[in-house]
C-alpha cells in the first residue's frame, strides 16, 4: 500500500469536510445539478479524448498503482537478481525452476531462462511486456489528468448555467438563493475534485511510471545476463548503474563483508 496517497487523500477530505461543518449544515453543500454537470461533463469530455479501450485499461490500472507500491525496490531487485545468478551458476537453468519471487515480471523472466528459451526470444517478450504495461500506465496518468483539466472548466459552465437561471428569475426573489448556490457549488465541486483527486493521482502515476520503467528495464538486463551465464558479481556490478549514487555506495559497502 502506498501510504502517502491514502493519507494525503484522507487528509484533504478531512480539511474540506471540517470547513464545511464549521460553516453550518453540510446539506447546503449537496447539489444534484452540480454533481451532474461536473462528473457527467468531465467523463463525457474524457470519452471524446480517449478511445474506450484506453479508458478500460487506464482507469483501473491507474487507480491500482496510485495506491500501491512495487513489491521490490530497485535495490531489492539488484540483490534478488544477484542471488538468482548465483543459483543459476551453481545449479544451471534447471535450478531456477524452484526459485520463488514476489515480483511477477521477474518471475516471468526466471521461467523463460529455466525453460531454456534463447536470448532474443526472452529480450523481445520481456521488452514487449514492459512497453505494453508502461503504455497502459501512461494512459491512466493522461486520463486522470484530462478529467482534472475538465472538472474546473465544467464547474465554470455550471456556474454560468446557475447565473443564467438566477438572472432569468430575478422577479422571484425566493429562487435567487438556490440558483446562486448551485452556481457556486459547481465551481466548488470542480475545483475540489480536480485538485484533490484527479491531478494528484495523475502526478503520482507519472512518478510510478518512471520507477516501473527503471525496475523493469533492470530486470530485463539482469535476466539476459543470467541467461548469458554471467557471474553474480558481474550481474550486481552492471545493475548497480540503475541505482542512485548514494544507494550504489550502500550496495558496495554491503557487499564488502560478503
Amino acid at each position: 500500500m502506498d501510504i502517502m496517497t491514502s493519507v494525503g487523500l484522507i487528509a484533504g477530505i478531512i480539511v474540506i469536510a471540517t470547513m464545511m461543518l464549521l460553516g453550518g449544515d453540510v446539506h447546503m453543500f449537496i447539489s444534484e445539478h452540480a454533481i451532474i454537470i461536473i462528473f457527467g461533463g468531465s467523463i463525457a469530455a474524457t470519452m471524446i479524448r480517449f478511445p474506450l479501450a484506453a479508458m478500460l485499461h487506464g482507469l483501473p490500472l491507474g487507480a491500482k498503482f496510485a495506491f500501491t507500491m512495487s513489491r521490490l525496490s530497485a535495490r531489492d531487485l539488484v540483490d534478488e537478481l544477484a542471488r538468482i545468478a548465483e543459483i543459476a551458476r551453481k545449479q544451471g537453468p534447471v535450478g531456477l525452476e524452484k526459485v520463488e519471487t514476489d515480483e511477477p515480471f521477474l518471475a516471468k523472466g526466471i521461467r523463460y531462462v529455466a525453460d531454456g528459451y534463447d536470448l532474443e526470444f526472452i529480450r523481445d517478450n520481456l521488452e514487449r511486456d514492459r512497453d505494453n504495461f508502461l503504455m497502459h500506465l501512461d494512459e491512466g496518468s493522461k486520463i486522470y489528468r484530462a478529467i482534472g483539466d475538465c472538472a474546473p472548466a465544467f464547474g465554470m459552465i455550471g456556474t454560468l448555467i446557475g447565473m443564467v437561471q438566477m438572472f432569468a428569475n430575478m422577479t422571484d426573489p425566493s429562487k435567487l438563493g438556490p440558483y446562486m448556490a448551485v452556481a457556486l457549488l459547481a465551481t466548488f465541486y470542480g475545483a475540489a475534485f480536480a485538485n484533490l483527486v484527479c491531478l494528484p493521482l495523475a502526478d503520482k502515476l507519472h512518478l510510478k511510471l518512471a520507477d516501473e520503467e527503471i525496475n523493469r528495464t533492470l530486470i530485463i538486463d539482469g535476466i539476459l545476463m543470467i541467461r548469458d551465464s554471467k557471474s553474480p558479481t558481474l550481474v550486481r556490478e552492471m545493475l548497480l548503474a540503475y541505482l542512485p549514487e548514494r544507494n550504489r555506495h550502500d550496495e558496495e559497502a554491503d557487499a564488502v563483508p560478503a
